[in-house]
């Protein structure tokens, strides 16, 4: 019988366990009120500043958010109480609920609402539509704020709720009133948690500890909505890169959750009885390329469209989730199920795609040899894999691939040099999107192509945005569905990404944490679990 080389890694998790956890969680002892788990290394704490989904988490945990998406993906109050729109439906007045407070002791007031929303405005898509449509928010009393619209739109909780680009946080007001470019550093939230920077160590782990002042809403736990309830004392991350290491550490009981185990070690986590893989992020991710558009090759529209005819994604999918039940292919800008989901202009797809095609675009393009950086996040191995293949994959058509190793923070870091590669610049790096976040084109940044005011890449179409800028105001579904196919032929035509494949990414964790919160999106949340 031929051994296959999950059946190596099976066996050799299970024969190196007993000495591949790190002598500092081995000298630990367990808690039944505290929960350690593998997130990731958080290097920003400025839920506005970053779109790195570990700085969401941690933003989800410490902060709190005017209105949440529930399981049926609709707009409900978390930190309001109430809210009244008027009979001209341009008025809308907000109150706060009682007993909202910062991590300090001071009262939350409206002031640090309105402060909130406009330095989220400088850079999330949906605030800088509120803010475009908005001729006034202000303070009214120090429970009361209003959003005053220049004309009617019916989109306004939608936008306070969304989840597909960065959640709108309420910070304080002397917070918020920093520039978005500037980093908040004082994690002081309103939310469930608080932040324990005594016995944070960065690098090495980060801890929270249950707010007991904070008030949660009456309501269940519905995706980000309802009440968030924290049934546990403390919540510690712990930075463990190596993904066997962290696997040992779960399979030890010295920690209880790993966001994303390595697909390599599904058997062996499947083979341990106190175990269990549960895919929280029910619409998955789409893993995608993202070009630079500024500079050499993929200025040129044909290098493009050469990544899109090259990539074989059912390739990629073997690479970066080998069991196919967690995954699948993805042609439409708007992901594989959301309601605008289409297969307008996606001719470019093909079984094992088509290299040939690939390597005339770039000769057409006048491809000279220039070097293709790829940065590749070392600490994420589903991204370290896809990008060593896709370099591999460029190689072989005779494109000068090079990979960047670095850790994923400071990957993030890296991507905001807009220069050439010599200058400390780049030309691709893979991340992910959730399928769910496709299904808004207003809200989230993967879709802005406004040049160097769009997310990193900084891809540009005018003919894109200006049918973008109708998304708002189309009023049906049926509408929206014609105008997503013309979306999605201009994007598919000037390539404002590339995707790899779709994956439904399961984490890890001990059965005896129960009643984790499931979402449509990628953020995970950590109100609601229990230790048993």
């Amino acid at each position: 019988m031929r051994t296959s080389r999950r059946d190596l890694m099976k066996m050799g998790v299970a024969a190196g366990m007993a000495v591949s956890i790190p002598s500092i969680l081995r000298a630990q002892t367990t808690d039944a009120r505290t929960v350690r788990m593998v997130m990731g290394d958080l290097q920003v704490f400025d839920p506005v500043f970053t779109t790195s989904d570990i700085t969401q988490f941690h933003g989800l945990a410490i902060y709190d958010t005017l209105f949440a998406l529930d399981v049926n993906l609709v707009a409900q109050p978390q930190m309001v109480s109430k809210w009244m729109i008027s009979e001209d439906q341009k008025t809308y007045t907000f109150e706060l609920r009682d007993g909202l407070k910062w991590h300090d002791g001071t009262p939350v007031k409206a002031v640090d609402c309105v402060a909130s929303i406009h330095r989220w405005g400088q850079v999330d898509p949906s605030g800088q539509l509120l803010l475009e449509r908005a001729a006034e928010i202000s303070a009214k009393d120090d429970k009361t704020f209003t959003i005053l619209l220049k004309e009617p739109f019916a989109l306004v909780l939608d936008l306070l709720a969304n989840t597909a680009g960065r959640p709108l946080f309420i910070m304080r007001e002397q917070d918020a009133k920093l520039p978005a470019t500037e980093q908040v550093t004082a994690n002081i939230g309103s939310g469930p948690f608080k932040f324990n920077l005594a016995l944070t160590k960065p690098g090495s782990s980060v801890t929270y500890d249950r707010n007991e002042h904070y008030v949660p809403r009456q309501e269940p736990a519905s995706e980000y909505a309802g009440g968030k309830v924290v049934n546990v004392d403390r919540v510690v991350w712990e930075n463990i890169t190596d993904p066997q290491t962290a696997v040992a550490a779960l399979q030890a009981g010295e920690v209880d959750f790993l966001l994303q185990p390595s697909a390599d070690l599904f058997p062996a986590i499947e083979s341990d009885t106190n175990l269990q893989l549960q895919v929280l992020g029910k619409s998955g991710s789409d893993y995608y390329a993202r070009i630079n558009f500024l500079q050499k090759p993929f200025d040129n529209i044909k290098a493009r469209q050469a990544l899109l005819h090259l990539i074989d994604q059912e390739a990629f999918l073997a690479v970066l989730s080998p069991d196919p039940k967690y995954g699948g292919t993805v042609t439409s800008l708007f992901g594989s199920g959301t309601a605008y989901s289409n297969d307008e202009n996606t001719g470019w797809f093909k079984k094992g795609g088509n290299p040939e095609k690939a390597k005339q675009l770039f000769q057409e393009a006048g491809y000279a040899g220039e070097k293709v950086l790829i940065l590749t996040p070392t600490d994420w191995p589903e991204g370290n894999n896809a990008s060593q293949f896709l370099a591999a994959t460029l190689q072989k058509i005779g494109v000068n691939a090079e990979l960047a190793p670095m850790t994923w923070s400071e990957l993030s870091a890296r991507r905001e040099n807009k220069g050439p590669v010599e200058n400390g610049g780049w030309s691709i790096f893979i991340t992910t999107q959730s399928d769910f976040s496709l299904g808004n084109p207003i809200g989230s940044s993967f879709f802005l192509a406004n040049g160097e005011k769009a997310w990193y890449g900084w891809p540009k179409s005018d003919e894109f945005e200006t049918l973008r800028a109708k998304w708002a105001d189309v009023g049906t579904v049926e509408e929206r569905k014609e105008l997503a196919r013309e979306m999605q032929q201009v994007w598919w035509d000037f390539v404002g990404t590339v995707f790899l494949c779709r994956a439904l990414s399961p984490s890890a964790h001990r059965t005896g944490l129960v009643d984790l919160v499931t979402t449509q999106g990628e953020y995970r949340p950590m109100w609601n679990m229990k230790k048993v």
